[in-house]
């Protein structure tokens, strides 16, 4: 199985995926426990982190997949949503929240 084969098999099968530095416990960059943080905030309580320093080839495999240059990289219902920066974005116009109770139990 490819890289991109199996980004699209984690985005697909889990409602949200989180590809990041480090873990939703333990994340490594200020960026990534934002995306944390945002999450956290809209009630999510369950989504798959996917931890790309421990996989250069997710690493960098994750950026061909969606064209989106930075990490981390938020999916909701296999469609990429953004990195922190949009995230914060969506969040504080409500919006974010809109799309978590309109595609996944939250």
């Amino acid at each position: 199985m490819s890289v991109q084969d199996e980004i699209r098999n984690q985005v697909t099968a889990n409602p949200i995926v989180l590809y990041m530095k480090g873990t939703a416990d333990f994340p490594q960059c200020g960026f990534s426990a934002t995306a944390v943080q945002i999450l956290q905030a809209c009630g999510v309580e369950h989504f798959l982190s996917v931890n790309v320093l421990e996989d250069p080839a997710i690493r960098q495999g994750i950026k061909q997949y969606a064209n989106w240059p930075t990490i981390p990289q938020l999916y909701v219902g296999g469609e990429f949503i953004g990195g922190s920066d949009i995230m914060r974005e969506m969040f504080q116009t409500g919006e974010l929240q809109k799309l978590f109770k309109g595609k996944v139990a939250v």
